[in-house]
């Protein structure tokens, strides 16, 4: 296989959102879009106990962010979120899924479980931010050396989510349930990544290794910040909210001959190059994006160490991403039957494997439904509107599968900078406007109270 494992990590995670920001007042957000839940019972103390431990929230993800990890390879973070838990007094287990993290707080009084998740991991990139807790630590990625940076955010989800459990936990004997909490390694992949499959990691890892259950839980919530939005204010979809991804190969098989003489050979090359053509055909001619987008892109392509010589091979990777399961399993099928069809008629060879990563983010309508009003309560009129699909994928999806889940974004961009302009997650520029972190802290501990607060 002949894989850029470095740009497959960049494929999976958080990215632009597929429709502008801009687009977003045009889109109704549906019929309960100006409900507002009234202030809970606890809501008052949890906003005075995150206004509290505000510069504690700061500190914690300026420390993570000064040593970032890659995934599976997150112990100094694991040992800081573990201690923090354990100061709370929590059941808490380490070394879920490798270094996985995972508190239980049991309430003063009976009621559901709710889950709440934060990623920990950072990714293969060389900080570019002028800030003094600049990363400058480094790794091993994928068996070569790399600089290593917080640049997704999963810092400031790490440190919210401590937060919260502060603030949870500060109120312990007024629960009615159980809050457990996720702390998640290698959202991004893990350091020794294997793209074909053969390997499990980060969210699908912890719940195989039972997180979900022990208690069993009844709903669970995320967010993720994002620089496409301003800082503070709060987005959300019900329904598909990001991509499905799924990772193809094509090994095509030629005869290799003298470029002088290729009627002697079958060129894999150019038998490839059709096959990159007749991909997008299966999206443009094939597919009812009318029912969902879908995406189909060849990020790489490799034949060949001479400029006279036809090469025997020609192999090419590429993502799929989609926000339809029946989709998504039509697109599989027609990859492999354009593949080795075009290949046929070339007299050539065409193996193809599609691996599915991550599935869709979909938030259930009716639950959405049910807790979006608190998250309007938390960011306050005119600092909260609909979410775009975002083409970019997140394992929290699987979280979603065992249970009702909400995930939703937080902006994190300074106001009055111009969003476009701003550093997307990934970048090297990557930058966060700590103010907004406290936002964060609030969404996630209100959801929580008002979720086992319902009848």
């Amino acid at each position: 296989m002949q894989a850029d494992s470095l740009s497959v990590v960049a494929a999976l995670c958080l990215g632009t959102p597929l429709l502008p920001a801009a687009a977003t007042a045009a889109v109704t957000a549906g019929s309960d879009a100006q409900k507002v839940a009234p202030p809970s019972a606890l809501s008052a103390k949890i906003d005075s106990k995150a206004r509290e431990i505000e510069s504690k929230l700061i500190a914690w993800r300026r420390d993570i962010h000064e040593h970032p990890e890659l995934g599976n390879q997150e112990k100094r973070t694991a040992k800081l979120v573990a201690d923090h838990l354990r100061s709370l007094g929590m059941d808490v287990k380490t070394g879920v899924a490798v270094t996985g993290v995972v508190g239980v707080l049991k309430g003063g009084k009976p009621g559901p479980v709710v889950a709440l998740r934060a990623d920990m991991d950072a990714l293969p990139v060389k900080e570019q931010v002028d800030v003094p807790f600049a990363s400058k630590a480094t790794g091993t990625f994928l068996g070569k050396p790399v600089d290593v940076m917080h640049a997704c955010g999963h810092d400031t989800h790490t440190a919210m989510l401590m937060a919260t459990a502060e603030v949870l936990a500060s109120m312990k004997d007024e629960l009615p349930g159980t809050v457990k909490f996720i702390f998640q390694p290698a959202e991004e992949t893990p350091a020794d990544f294997e793209p074909d499959g053969t390997n499990t990691w980060g969210a699908k890892q912890m719940i195989a290794e039972g997180v979900m259950d022990n208690p069993k839980v009844d709903a669970v919530f995320g967010l993720h910040v994002s620089s496409s939005y301003e800082a503070g204010k709060l987005y959300w979809r019900s329904g598909p909210a990001m991509a499905a991804a799924d990772q193809f190969w094509v090994d095509v098989k030629g005869r290799q001959t003298h470029g002088a003489r290729p009627w002697q050979g079958v060129d894999p090359i150019v038998v490839g190059s059709q096959i990159v053509m007749g991909l997008q055909t299966i999206i443009s001619r094939q597919s009812n994006i009318a029912l969902e987008p879908a995406v189909i892109t060849v990020g790489t392509f490799h034949a060949g160490n001479r400029m006279n010589i036809v090469p025997e091979d020609a192999a090419m990777t590429g993502t799929v991403r989609t926000y339809d399961e029946g989709m998504k399993k039509d697109i599989h099928q027609r990859i492999k039957h354009t593949a080795e069809s075009i290949a046929t008629s070339a007299n050539a060879s065409a193996k193809v494997k599609v691996v599915e990563l991550y599935n869709a983010v979909v938030n259930p309508p009716d639950f959405t439904e049910r807790m979006a009003p608190t998250l309007r309560r938390v960011a306050g009129q005119g600092n909260y509107d609909l979410q775009p699909k975002s083409s970019a994928s997140e394992d929290f999806s699987f979280y979603q599968q065992k249970a009702p889940g909400m995930f939703f974004y937080l902006g994190v961009t300074p106001k009055g900078k111009e969003l476009s302009k701003a550093a997307p997650n990934h970048s090297p520029h990557f930058y966060v406007d700590e103010s907004a972190m406290i936002t964060g802290v609030r969404a996630m501990s209100n959801l929580a109270v008002d979720f086992l607060s319902m009848k």
